[in-house]
């Protein structure tokens, strides 16, 4: 069957359309997306604000016309971070339930740790034994960690690079004293949430997922998007500390010239990089094993599997 998933994050809203048939590997078929960056159409009481909302109903209705022309037999429609902690969120998924007719699931930080999880056994496999997996969003960091397909520890905390961006690290570039601070009450948070990874015990491969730890490990080597969804790529903790340093001194733009860096996440990139770096030093990770599959092939093969 021809199965659409439309995506609301923090950063980007996204369509997949894909082949998706029980037993089988999910095949691409198209993608439509737009960076609309809803954690920044957010007001300082947290509510999401009118042009956002807007926009939102807007690009889900372009995403159904090209679900239509695509031949999807079934959209998969969901929302993350942004709009699952906005005071009004209610109120935009009734203002899309009613200008779309699409009904879009909200789904929990825990569920998105658990899909996510999921979609990396699946691309790794059983031999890779017991996986820990990172996954650094708009708006959370969501950890899951375990043996089998679903988790036996699944975490999200509000460190996402949207978010700690927009709330902790202002200027371009910040000041040292800034990315100081921010360093230290990223470090704080993560260590004070971890305790249920760590009594998991040692995994055997540790995984990152999402466009933040791709770009990260493209910049530090990794092979470029050209070489197809089957090459390794590796982000290594030690080459992470220096790009922390080097992405501290560079504005947006300068970093937006940097390899697989898209102008619209450059801003948000050193907050990525701080997050992945605690994590990293946290849970005593030398290196992570980038995974092209993420949330929305976890919900993909959720659906299938539902099917048996």
């Amino acid at each position: 069957m021809r199965l659409g998933v439309v995506d609301v994050g923090s950063n980007t809203v996204h369509l997949l359309v894909v082949d998706a048939h029980r037993g089988a590997q999910p095949l691409p078929a198209t993608s439509h997306k737009i960076e609309l960056r809803l954690s920044e159409h957010v007001t300082d009481d947290g509510h999401i604000d009118e042009s956002g909302e807007r926009a939102l109903s807007g690009f889900i209705g372009e995403c159904l016309t090209v679900a239509e022309d695509q031949g999807v037999e079934e959209v998969l429609a969901f929302v993350t971070s942004a709009v699952r902690e906005a005071p009004n969120g209610e109120d935009v998924l009734a203002r899309v339930r009613t200008e779309r007719g699409v009904d879009l699931q909200v789904l929990s930080g825990e569920d998105e740790a658990r899909l996510t999880f999921l979609a990396a056994r699946r691309w790794f496999g059983w031999s890779s034994g017991t996986l820990l997996v990172v996954d650094i969003g708009g708006g959370s960091l969501e950890l899951a960690a375990g043996m089998d397909e679903d988790p036996d520890v699944a975490v999200s905390l509000p460190l996402g690079a949207g978010r700690l961006t927009r709330d902790l690290l202002p200027g371009d570039p910040p000041d040292a004293d800034v990315i100081r601070e921010a360093r230290r009450a990223i470090r704080v948070r993560l260590a004070g949430d971890i305790r249920p990874l760590t009594k998991a015990g040692v995994p055997d491969r540790a995984v990152g997922t999402s466009k933040t730890l791709r770009s990260l490990a493209r910049i530090t080597g990794a092979a470029p998007s050209s070489d197809g969804p089957y090459a390794a790529r590796h982000l290594e903790r030690a080459a992470l500390a220096d790009l922390v340093r080097t992405l501290a001194g560079k504005t947006a733009a300068q970093r937006a010239g940097l390899p697989g860096v898209s102008a619209g996440r450059a801003r948000q990139l050193l907050a990525g990089a701080l997050v992945a770096e605690a994590a990293m030093d946290l849970l005593d990770l030398e290196r992570l094993d980038i995974c092209p599959w993420a949330l929305r092939e976890g919900i993909i093969l959720n659906r299938l599997d539902s099917m048996r």
